[in-house]
């Protein structure tokens, strides 16, 4: 691990960075006057005569904003604007190599709700959509909220939703494998923040109607008085037998487990106490919930991490640059659970039947079916 963390601080000097702004063509003498004055007051009078023809002559049709102020990067917190900016880089990075979508990365010295989403509505004129990245829960979801209320763009928080997108492809392919019914399984998610909470209800809105949900105070259940109003909208489609406790007791006679939370808080005897076969989705980075070696040994079937060294990777990289070139594409401006729902079948059903195993169910970042896949879908 230290060789990468060295090889990659080598590379953001050599090159200040992952990204720049490029020229879509390059132009001669002549074409001077095309590109900008006197030939470039025609375009602007088209939109003046019609705002709508910004998207034809314009970088708003594919263009994106990658927006953060720095409160939830990745595994380090809390780091601030400054130090997120690497990340954003790579974020929209990603979006061209993946998705050939334009992306800026915008990192913003505010954290009020209101002035963050004001300043969003502001920039958002030669924008085709935003992605917002790395903002904590709960403020999070009412940034989301607002936007996509007052904005007639796409607006996706792929920390919420992009999780959830892949995970739901990864369950899609498992129960293709065991055969099994989505709705006789019980499902345990570990982590209720934004990933956590946007998994639920996505799985909800599939199909899977027995999940429990724990956070770091235990199962979220009817005699929890400190539940925000995320939690408690949780509440009243979860945990239905009003399961009390921590998660070792959430745990039992579980199907699937759900980590996205910490490392090593789920025990070989935690998994023993599954039904048969489970299902482990051990997402939290870089250290899993529990590791896939020691999972396999304590029967589980299927074990899926956040990490590229072990198999089936469930990775955000699959979903978010193939969707938004999808959507910009179809002028799509708001993205539903169905069409969420629909990016999960997409990416599970590039995995045939033939290929399909319990080290292979989600394809690679680099296959370039998915982005078409999904377009079809959509």
């Amino acid at each position: 691990m230290e060789e990468v963390y060295e090889k990659a601080l080598k590379l953001h000097k050599e090159y200040n960075g992952k990204i720049e702004i490029g020229l879509k063509k390059d132009f001669n003498e002549d074409e001077l006057k095309l590109v900008y004055t006197p030939g470039v007051a025609q375009p602007c009078k088209e939109i003046v005569n019609d705002k709508k023809n910004i998207y034809k002559y314009t970088m708003k049709s594919n263009t994106i904003a990658v927006i953060t102020d720095g409160s939830a990067v990745l595994g380090l917190g809390d780091i601030g604007p400054e130090a997120a900016l690497p990340v954003m880089e790579g974020k929209c990075a990603l979006f061209k190599k993946f998705g050939d979508v334009n992306a800026f990365p915008i990192c913003l010295n505010a954290h009020e709700v209101d002035e963050i989403v004001n300043i969003i509505k502001k920039i958002s004129v030669g924008l085709g959509g935003i992605n917002l990245e790395d903002i904590s829960a709960p403020r999070c979801f009412e940034i989301e909220e607002k936007l996509k209320r007052e904005l007639n763009i796409p607006i996706f928080h792929d920390d919420q939703h992009g999780t959830a997108i892949v995970v739901l492809a990864f369950l899609i392919n498992a129960l293709r494998l065991t055969k099994q019914e989505k709705s006789n399984l019980k499902i345990v998610v570990n982590g209720a923040g934004a990933a956590g909470i946007a998994i639920v209800q996505l799985l909800f809105e599939y199909g899977f109607k027995n999940i429990v949900v724990c956070d770091s105070k235990g199962t979220i259940n009817s005699k929890r008085n400190d539940l925000n109003k995320y939690k408690q909208k949780l509440l009243s489609y979860t945990n239905k037998e009003d399961i009390h406790g921590n998660l070792k007791d959430a745990i039992k006679k579980a199907d699937i487990f759900i980590g996205v939370s910490k490392g090593n808080i789920v025990t070989k005897e935690m998994v023993e106490s599954m039904n048969a076969n489970p299902i482990i989705l051990a997402m939290a980075n870089p250290i899993p919930e529990i590791f896939p070696e020691e999972a396999k040994k304590a029967g589980a079937y299927i074990v899926g991490t956040g990490r590229s060294d072990f198999d089936n990777q469930i990775n955000n990289v699959l979903v978010f640059p193939a969707l938004f070139s999808a959507i910009l594409e179809l002028g799509i401006t708001n993205i539903d659970d169905s069409i969420k729902i629909k990016a999960a079948e997409a990416i599970s059903s590039i995995i045939s039947d033939e290929e399909l195993s319990t080290k292979y169910l989600l394809p690679n970042a680099f296959d370039k079916r998915i982005r078409e896949t999904i377009l079809k879908k959509l």
